[in-house]
């Protein structure tokens, strides 16, 4: 399993968001400068966090992002499903959207793979953005 940019990016501007829109809307162009991401890739990953209700948004003059919910209300695992578009499976038959394999039942390693994908769940789900910032 490998966390792609998005899901790093995407981790990093809710973050920001959090730590920086107590007081109203973040503009993507702050967000980007102090985080380093060019303006372009935030701009396509942000669309995704707004359909999902994980922020909102306001487009003009005094506009921007904010968090939707406290930031104590968001998982690192929720953020990152969400980005990668897919879950946090360590092996293409544990995706959920696979189908189903002929060789499940005697699998030799398919009970290792599925602690590691529960490990990796149950680790992501327990961290917050607040428990980040």
């Amino acid at each position: 399993m490998k966390i792609s940019t998005r899901g790093r990016y995407a981790l990093r501007a809710m973050i920001d968001l959090a730590e920086n829109g107590k007081d109203g809307y973040v503009t993507m162009s702050s967000v980007s400068e102090r985080q380093e991401i060019s303006l372009k890739y935030l701009e396509k990953i942000m669309p995704s966090l707004v359909k999902a209700g994980y922020v909102s948004g306001v487009h003009g003059k005094g506009g921007g992002y904010r968090l939707a919910k406290d930031p104590s209300e968001y998982t690192v695992g929720e953020i990152l499903r969400l980005a990668e578009g897919e879950d946090l499976a360590p092996v293409a038959c544990l995706d959920s959207c696979a189908e189903a394999c002929s060789r499940a039942q005697g699998c030799k390693t398919l009970p290792m793979w599925k602690k590691l994908y529960k490990l990796v769940n149950d680790f992501f789900d327990g961290i917050t953005l607040a428990d980040l910032m």
